[in-house]
């Protein structure tokens, strides 16, 4: 049976790649639902919850470097994250920051300056752009919001967004731990807060049997297959992560917060990787 090729993304790269980042402000104040009132983006968190954000999809690389397309300058910029200066959305409809930040993408695409790149965008328009710069080797990740977890409803609703979203090679999603670092005034290396002990026990049981009842219904092909996929990733498989996150939210009729998703990713390794099933990951019979 022809095995399952890895996504390219998710596969071992030894130490982590560099990474650089274009955020639109206003598309970014958008995904952490911030209005003109709302304080500024913490530009200090940035760079360690982006980097963050990638590791939660598998993927090892560090931003280096972020460049902010606004058009308000902020002289307390923390250093790698540097301003690019650009017509307010209100005066052109977009297009001056539209044409900075591709013009950017461009020159770090033929320079190939960085393994990866995260965007920051919902311009349709700069999926040509992208095309080129996967074509120059250069990994595609981009931000978007929970409507991306559902791109056929997507499509339908907005079809220019979808293909957008479609033309990444990752999608990154900001957990509510990265939406408050962005957003609080007081940062420290994300992630930064650890789940209480009682509750972890509390879901632990409920996630051990969410894994064994998967496993055993996994076939013997598709074990193997996993198997060999995991020996070689950090992470787990998006459709894996997918379905498993599925699974455990129909149990519990809510979505897991970041410590107990880490939780259940480290039992699914756990158990994929074992002839039998880790010693917390085992049933009491």
């Amino acid at each position: 049976m022809m095995k399952r090729e890895m996504p390219y993304h998710l596969r071992r790269e030894g130490s982590a790649a560099p990474c650089v980042a274009l955020i639109d402000q206003r598309y970014m104040s958008w995904l952490l639902g911030l209005t003109p009132e709302s304080d500024p983006i913490h530009g200090f968190a940035l760079s360690h919850v982006l980097s963050g954000v990638l590791e939660q999809v598998g993927v090892s690389a560090e931003v280096q470097r972020v460049y902010w397309y606004s058009d308000v300058r902020d002289d307390a910029l923390p250093q790698g994250l540097i301003h690019r200066n650009v017509a307010a959305r209100d005066s052109d409809g977009g297009a001056s920051a539209r044409a900075t930040l591709a013009a950017d993408l461009k020159t770090l695409a033929e320079r190939k300056a960085f393994r990866h790149l995260i965007l920051a965008s919902d311009d349709q328009r700069l999926i040509t752009l992208i095309d080129e710069a996967q074509l120059h080797g250069v990994l595609v990740h981009i931000l978007a919001d929970e409507a991306s977890r559902h791109l056929k409803q997507l499509r339908k609703d907005d079809p220019e967004w979808a293909d957008l979203l479609s033309q990444a090679d990752s999608r990154l999603l900001l957990n509510e731990h990265a939406v408050r670092d962005l957003t609080q005034p007081h940062f420290a290396k994300w992630p930064v807060r650890q789940a209480q002990p009682e509750d972890i026990d509390a879901i632990r049981p409920i996630l051990t049997d969410v894994v064994q009842a998967w496993w055993a219904d996994e076939p013997e092909d598709l074990r193997e297959d996993l198997r060999e996929e995991l020996q070689v990733s950090r992470g787990i498989p998006q459709e894996v992560d997918r379905h498993m996150l599925l699974r455990v939210r129909k149990a519990l009729d809510r979505t897991l917060s970041f410590h107990e998703k880490k939780l259940l990713r480290d039992m699914v390794r756990g158990t994929v990787l074992s002839e039998t099933p880790a010693p917390e990951l085992q049933s009491a019979d």
